[in-house]
C-alpha cells in the first residue's frame, strides 16, 4: 500500500517552466593580435624603401664578389677586356696578396727609413737621423684591432712601386720611376713632418731614402743556414719642393 495514498496533506509545489534566453550568449573575444616587429612594422612607403636598400646591398656585394674573383682568377678573356675596371675597382683598399699562401713565401723583413736635410729658423742647416717609418707602421699596427690601409700598406707599397721601376743604378725608368720617385718622396716628407722632424719654423730641404733588409732567421729544427747581417739599399738625396718642405703636402 502506497503510504501516499489516502491524501497527502502537503501541497503539491507548481511548476514553473524556465524561461530560455532569446539570444545565445556570445563567445568571449579572440586575443589581440601581436602588433607587427620590424620591417612589417613600416608603412608601405617605408617597406618598399628598405627592400630597395636590400636590393642595392645584395647587388653591390655580388658585384664585389665578382671583382675580386676575377682579380685572382688566373688571365681570362673578361679580365683581358676590363682588367682596367677591375683594377679600379679592387686597388687599394680590396688588394689581395696571396703571398702567404706561395710556395715560397717572402723570407725578409724589409724596412724603409728616411733622414732629411732641415733649415730651421734661424737659417742654418742640420741633417737629422733615420727616421725609421716601417717600425712607426708596425708599432701602430701592434694590438690594433682595426688597422688602418695607410699604416698597413701605403708605404710598403709605396716602396716596391720603386723598386719595380728603378734600374740596376737605382736610376727611374721612364715615367713611373719618375712618378714612383715623387709618390714615395711625397709620403717620407709627411711622414717626416707628423715626426715633426724640422721643428718650429724649419722646412725640409732634401730627403733621402734607404732600405734595411734581413732575412727572417730559419727555425731551430731547420738546417737551413741564413745570413742575418743586415743589407743596406741607400737611395741619392731628394730634393723637396718648398711648399711641400713647409708642410703644404697633406
Amino acid at each position: 500500500m502506497d503510504t501516499n495514498d489516502g491524501g497527502s496533506s502537503a501541497p503539491e509545489e507548481p511548476h514553473v517552466p524556465v524561461q530560455q534566453s532569446p539570444h545565445p550568449p556570445l563567445p568571449p573575444p579572440p586575443p589581440a593580435p601581436d602588433p607587427p616587429v620590424g620591417v612589417a612594422a613600416l608603412s608601405l612607403r617605408y617597406q618598399v624603401g628598405a627592400a630597395l636598400a636590400v636590393a642595392v646591398v645584395a647587388v653591390a656585394a655580388l658585384v664585389h664578389l665578382g671583382m675580386v674573383f676575377l682579380h685572382v682568377a688566373p688571365s681570362n678573356t673578361v679580365t683581358k677586356q676590363h682588367g682596367k675596371a677591375i683594377d679600379e675597382w679592387i686597388y687599394p683598399e680590396f688588394e689581395q696578396n696571396w703571398k702567404l699562401f706561395a710556395p715560397n713565401p717572402l723570407q725578409q723583413n724589409i724596412e724603409v727609413q728616411v733622414r732629411a736635410d732641415i733649415r730651421t729658423a734661424a737659417g742654418e742647416t742640420r741633417t737629422t737621423g733615420w727616421y725609421d717609418l716601417s717600425t712607426e707602421d708596425g708599432a701602430a699596427i701592434d694590438g690594433n684591432l682595426l688597422p688602418s690601409h695607410t699604416e698597413q700598406n701605403e708605404l710598403r707599397r709605396a716602396w716596391d712601386f720603386l723598386t719595380a721601376t728603378r734600374d740596376g743604378n737605382n736610376r727611374p725608368v721612364g715615367v713611373r720611376g719618375t712618378l714612383a720617385e715623387t709618390y714615395l718622396r711625397r709620403i717620407v716628407v709627411m711622414r717626416l713632418g707628423r715626426d715633426d722632424a724640422a721643428g718650429p719654423g724649419g722646412t725640409v730641404q732634401r730627403v733621402q731614402v734607404r732600405s734595411v733588409t734581413t732575412n727572417v732567421p730559419p727555425p731551430e729544427w731547420s738546417d737551413e743556414q741564413v745570413s742575418t747581417t743586415p743589407q743596406y739599399r741607400t737611395l741619392s738625396w731628394w730634393p723637396v719642393p718648398a711648399d711641400e718642405g713647409a708642410g703644404g703636402v697633406r
